[in-house]
């Protein structure tokens, strides 16, 4: 509840305004926003995504630049969810019935996003192309599978993370199915997360996580399988990557256990609690370290020698190409404090926010934000990787290449 007396108890005052499945659909807009100003920001930076991502590129000048065509749809799709939205403040003015009753239009704006993804408009959103390749990436990266480096890996890798920062849209997307379909319920009434059991809910948020995992192990069995092996290593950092993703399932099974404990279970909990805690810190800071260290190539937990070596700022890299140092440092702590939003529940002042929906909204967007930052610095990262030493970008994802990176590099 968010304190309002007026508000009937089964309903808060912010689902009254903003009901879950159109929570749901900002969350996924704002993916494709994201998206176009990642690609915006990095053409100016010369950065060029759609070669790392092997995407083909604009045959001539008198194409649209793929930002303005990413940003063309999502300028649609913002203004479909916001008219669907105004017509829906109208018809319900907030009235706790109203808003249960004319719970079909937000879930008709959801039809409309969806198909609006698999039959786009061409004039109005993606091209025939691009709306074809995003969803054979789909396709493949719902399974777990990866292309081959030529077949745009990279693109398969942004993909599946990216998906597991939408594990908790996700779940929502399909509490809003299930109170919808269920008699006598509504997509639009108080969030039932165990709608369909206390399984499904936390089963399709391990989902992303499971997909990661399966491209690190094909990755693995990649490089042990190629005559290269000598100059690429066995693989073992694919290994380290498959376990850090699967942290996340103790985290996603010990926070469903007591969730559901009973009144009667409490005197278990502490237990299970503390386990909760571990597995959290766990995840959190094994992710944190592979942002920092593997995903940025940053030093910060190298060894002294290389972390505070001449050649480049403390804890970064000899070439930087999105912006001035301050930022770096900013994003490094920025990526840890997001990474540690369920701390709240540790304080006994705060613990009690993260029920509200209002506040849970705002973690899913704030670890959405922080995947958009992400994406920044992943793209850099590779495209420095794939420029600085002659080979290509095929030849150095997951850092296989063996060697100085930057040797033949001149400082600038």
């Amino acid at each position: 509840m968010d304190g309002d007396p007026a508000v009937e108890p089964r309903l808060d005052s912010f689902s009254l305004t903003f009901p879950l499945p159109y929570r749901v659909a900002f969350i996924i807009i704002l993916a494709v926003w994201g998206w176009g100003l990642n690609l915006h920001f990095l053409h100016i930076r010369r950065i060029d995504v759609p070669s790392l991502i092997r995407y083909p590129g604009r045959s001539n000048s008198a194409q649209p630049p793929h930002h303005r065509s990413t940003y063309r749809l999502a300028t649609f799709l913002s203004v479909t969810s916001a008219v669907s939205l105004v017509i829906f403040w109208m018809f319900s003015r907030r009235d706790p019935h109203r808003v249960i009753d004319y719970d079909w239009m937000p879930m008709t704006n959801l039809l409309v996003l969806g198909l609006l993804f698999i039959v786009p408009l061409r004039r109005l959103s993606v091209s025939h192309h691009g709306r074809g390749r995003l969803l054979a990436t789909l396709r493949r990266v719902s399974i777990g599978g990866i292309a081959e480096a030529k077949d745009g890996k990279f693109g398969d890798i942004l993909l599946a993370d990216v998906l597991t920062s939408y594990a908790r849209v996700f779940a929502d997307l399909f509490v809003c199915l299930c109170m919808f379909l269920t008699r006598n319920g509504s997509a639009t009434d108080r969030p039932d997360r165990d709608c369909g059991g206390g399984v499904l809910v936390p089963l399709i948020m391990a989902v992303p996580s499971t997909i990661r995992l399966r491209q690190c192990l094909i990755e693995y069995g990649r490089v042990r399988r190629s005559p290269y092996r000598e100059a690429t290593g066995w693989g073992g950092q694919h290994l380290a990557n498959a376990a850090k993703y699967s942290t996340a399932f103790p985290v996603i099974a010990l926070g469903s256990l007591l969730r559901n404990l009973s009144v009667a279970d409490r005197a278990v909990s502490t237990g299970l609690y503390r386990a909760w805690v571990a597995a959290c810190l766990l995840n959190s800071l094994y992710s944190f370290y592979w942002d920092v260290a593997k995903d940025w190539d940053l030093t910060l937990f190298s060894e002294a020698q290389e972390r505070d070596s001449p050649d480049h700022p403390f804890g970064l890299r000899r070439k930087l190409l999105i912006h001035k140092l301050g930022v770096y440092y900013a994003v490094i702590a920025m990526d840890l404090i997001l990474r540690c939003t369920w701390m709240l529940k540790l304080s006994p002042r705060l613990d009690h926010l993260t029920d509200f929906e209002g506040s849970i909204f705002m973690i899913q967007f704030l670890e959405v934000f922080r995947r958009w930052v992400w994406i920044f610095f992943r793209i850099e990262t590779e495209w420095i990787r794939s420029t600085a030493t002659g080979l290509g970008v095929d030849d150095i994802l997951m850092n296989d290449f063996q060697g100085n990176k930057y040797e033949d590099e001149d400082d600038e």
